[in-house]
Formats: C-alpha cells, structure tokens, sequence
C-alpha cells in the first residue's frame, strides 16, 4: 500500500513540528524518516498512524484519505522503542493476540501465528514470557505481533534504539531479509545514518519541521541536495574550501603521490597538513589533521594498509587532496 502525505502542518504552540511537509511512500518499500532530536521524524510518524492529528493537511492511504480515520480503520501495525508486551502471556500467546481479539477461527491464528515464529526465528522460545527474553528477541516478538494481523502498513519508530551495537547490526540485518520476504510498506524512523543507510530503499532526510531531501542511499549520499544533507548523511570534511566525505581524500607524504594514476589530470588542489592523531579503526585508520594555510582541522579515512605504507604518526607533514567532490544543488 502506498502513502502519501500532502502539505502536512502540526504545531505546538509556537514550534512547528511539521511544516508543510509532502511525501509520497511507494507501495512495499522500506522508507527511512532520519533526522536530527526535534526535526519531526516521529510527529509524521504518528500522523501517519492516526496517534496524532494534523493541524493541516491530508493522509492518504492507497489514494484514501484517511486524515480523519483513527488508527483502527487505517490498518496499521505500529512498533515502538519500548514495546509494551503482555507480561502474562507467552510469546506464542503475545503474537496471536491481535487475531484473537478480532474472533479469527483458532486453527486459523494456529496456522498464522506458527508461520510468524518461523519467520522471526522465535520457534525455540514460543513458550516463554516477555521477561525471559533478550532485547533483540522481545523486538522480534513485537514486529511478529504487529504483522500477525497483515496490516497494510508497518510503522517502526526507532524499535531498536535501546538496544546494544551488537544486537542492533543483528536486527538490522534481519528487518531487510524479514522486509524482502513480507513486502509490507515499511516506514522507519531512526537518528542512526548507519541504519538508515543499511537498510532503506529510500530515505527521507528532516530538519527543523521540513523535509530537505528523499531518494535513495546512494542518491542522498553521492548526490546531496545541500550541505545539511551531506553532513547529515555521513561523516564530511571540509578540504581547500569544499565538502568532503573523509574517505574521498587521499594522504601522501609528498604532493604527487596525492595524484592516483589513473586520473592524474583530476586537480582538486593539495594541501599542505600536520598530522594531530591517527586511531586505528580496524579496517579503516582514522587521520586527524590541520591545514597548514588556513589552520582548518579536518579528518581523512584510510585504509590500514596504506596507514602501514605511510607509517603515519601526529607530528608529521603530509599532502591531502580530495578525489571526489559532491556537486551540491544549493549551498
């Protein structure tokens, strides 16, 4: 099912939580809502939802306007942060509960609820309750809950921000497969650019009320609108005057070995930098560094394998250069 949403405005009091946001959500996509504390990320999510109503603006859902509908007639399943589980339930009786209070036939929600368990990886532990669980599992549990009653729409609003790194890469990877096997339209909010990145069709960067950009990851990454989409959307430095993404810039200890061979015409300017910190982040090497000109610090990621062959250390004189530059839109 498809949404779209259509000159949406909400304000409390003097701040303007939505303002005159439009978007359109296609049918059975993964669409991420990413964006700064306070920039309306989870007020159009709710909006969405029917749990808060709009001051303006219509909600349509598979051409329906369902601005004024509640939450029960938009056929929505809904995923907070903090799931709240029936504790006295099992996880079998948790996921089957939304079929049971519709009066769904009993080999019916057997048959769905079992199909669930499978698809969430929970048959081993469908007998127990919501305080046996780990974290990961008790999210699981919800996600299988809220599709238990096929909704038209799966809404999730940051469901894995409580969760440790670990268990968080672990989810991930199991909402895209999860996503891939259901098609259900999916909208996600999340302050994480990882998450986002990781397992989005498309994104819908917000700022301040307003939408700034949507498109693909790799649209919003290699080709942001402005400069808040590209400091937003991955890390950026800001070399010779321009914005760069840090693994765009290469380091050498002198000014030629800046050029790689295949594109030696391309001239973005070097800089002439002493190197301030060098971190080793696994794979990647961190370089913390200072132009010499202009006294701008700025950060470079290499490889470790060229962090071996440079045997960089704080101190040292090097040469940067940036190989890609992002063409913003406006400024």
């Amino acid at each position: 099912m498809s949404i779209s949403v259509i000159g949406a405005n909400k304000h409390y009091g003097d701040f303007a939580a939505l303002d005159d946001v439009s978007i359109d959500i296609p049918a059975g996509s993964l669409t991420s809502l990413l964006g700064p504390s306070g920039s309306g990320k989870s007020t159009l999510l709710r909006a969405i939802a029917g749990l808060d109503s709009l001051d303006s603006g219509v909600i349509e859902i598979n051409g329906r306007d369902v601005s004024q509908a509640s939450p029960q007639q938009r056929d929505i399943g809904f995923v907070f942060q903090h799931y709240a589980a029936f504790k006295q339930m099992t996880v079998r009786e948790n996921i089957g509960f939304g079929l049971k209070i519709r009066k769904r036939p009993k080999a019916e929600v057997r048959k769905k609820v079992d199909e669930l368990l499978e698809v969430v990886g929970l048959e081993f532990v469908q007998k127990r309750y919501p305080s046996q669980l780990s974290g990961g599992q008790r999210q699981r549990m919800a996600l299988a809950r809220a599709l238990a009653v096929d909704p038209q729409v799966l809404l999730l609003d940051e469901p894995f921000g409580a969760l440790d790194a670990k268990v968080r890469d672990d989810l991930r990877r199991w909402l895209r497969q999860l996503h891939e096997e259901v098609h259900v339209t999916t909208v996600l909010v999340t302050h994480d650019q990882q998450e986002a990145l990781d397992v989005s069709d498309r994104i819908a960067i917000l700022n301040k009320g307003r939408i700034e950009q949507v498109g693909t990851p790799d649209d919003l990454y290699d080709r942001p609108d402005n400069v808040f989409v590209a400091s937003f959307l991955g890390s950026v430095s800001r070399l010779n005057g321009q914005l760069v993404r840090p693994h765009d810039i290469r380091i050498g200890r002198t000014p030629e070995m800046t050029y790689p061979p295949e594109d030696p015409s391309l001239d973005t300017g070097v800089v002439r930098a002493t190197v301030n910190r060098v971190v080793n982040l696994g794979f990647e090497t961190r370089v913390e560094l200072t132009a010499a000109a202009t006294g701008e610090e700025f950060i470079a990621q290499i490889t470790r394998g060229d962090q071996n062959a440079l045997e960089l250390a704080a101190g040292q004189t090097v040469y940067a250069r940036a190989t890609v530059v992002p063409k913003l839109a406006s400024g």
